[in-house]
């Protein structure tokens, strides 16, 4: 049963973009089994809120080209990812006057590497997490599937960690949606600003427009049946809510965001 949960009041008061990398990948890997000869220069980023009950990080993803080289290119995956003093995470919060520690939850959107790897600049967070993905996650590593390390997330004995079950709503008009299918756990987050205006960020359901326009699948999931029904539910819940849909690797939309220090409200 859904619990999502659209106030006309919202906990939040401002919403960041976040802009670490861009990756070099084949588009194949956002469009499945089409574009495989097309090379793709695909942002890599996230959201931090400005709320009542804190400050929430969506996701900590990587910024750091070293160790963007031992788990990506030295495993001969994708070439170098493009990574500049700007794009550092810890420089982006710098901006706006932020500390790591200052940061009081992340909502973790699954558990790939290139949305962990900088969990260890929160060593005070909560994280949010759905029950399926913690589950798999933290199998023996010999275990886990593809672009899976558990010491991104496994070296932090005290991390609380928050598990949610399906829909959820976390803080007033701030709502992890499930939407399975890329992996067991995947979520994406609903979000009413105090303008009035909705947004999605769907993260990895579908990276680039054309996932939603023509309802193509990722170029990975666990589950291409509920992978396609978590598009087909992104397009609708957007409908119903009015939404905008935040798309995390999608080049062009990244050029018309208003990124970090700037902010919606």
């Amino acid at each position: 049963m859904s619990t999502i949960v659209q106030n006309t009041q919202t906990s939040v008061r401002r919403l960041y973009a976040l802009l670490y990398e861009f990756e070099i990948l084949s588009k194949t890997i956002s469009t499945r089994n089409l574009g495989v000869n097309i090379i793709m220069s695909e942002p890599m980023g996230a959201y931090f809120r400005d709320t009542t009950k804190g400050w929430i990080l969506v996701d900590s993803d990587i910024d750091n080209s070293i160790l963007a080289k031992k788990y990506f290119v030295d495993r001969g995956w994708t070439p170098l990812s493009v990574v500049l003093p700007m794009h550092r995470l810890k420089y982006q919060l710098s901006l706006i006057g932020i500390e790591p520690e200052m940061i009081n939850y992340i909502i973790l959107i699954h558990t790939h590497t290139d949305h962990t790897k900088n969990l260890n600049y929160f060593p005070t967070a909560k994280i949010y997490i759905q029950c399926q993905e913690y589950e798999y996650a933290f199998q023996s590593p010999e275990k886990l599937s593809y672009a899976r390390f558990r010491d991104d997330y496994d070296n932090r004995p005290e991390t609380d960690w928050l598990l949610i079950d399906g829909d959820t709503n976390i803080l007033s008009s701030l709502n992890s949606i499930s939407i399975r299918g890329h992996t067991l756990g995947h979520q994406s987050v609903l979000v009413l600003l105090p303008s009035g205006t909705s947004i999605i960020m769907t993260d990895d359901a579908g990276d680039l427009l054309e996932n939603y326009e023509k309802e193509i699948l990722p170029g990975e999931s666990v589950d291409d049946t509920v992978a396609l029904k978590s598009i087909r539910r992104l397009k609708q819940l957007a409908s119903l809510s009015n939404a905008h849909l935040f798309l995390c690797h999608y080049p062009i939309l990244i050029q018309t965001l208003k990124l970090t220090p700037d902010y919606y409200d």
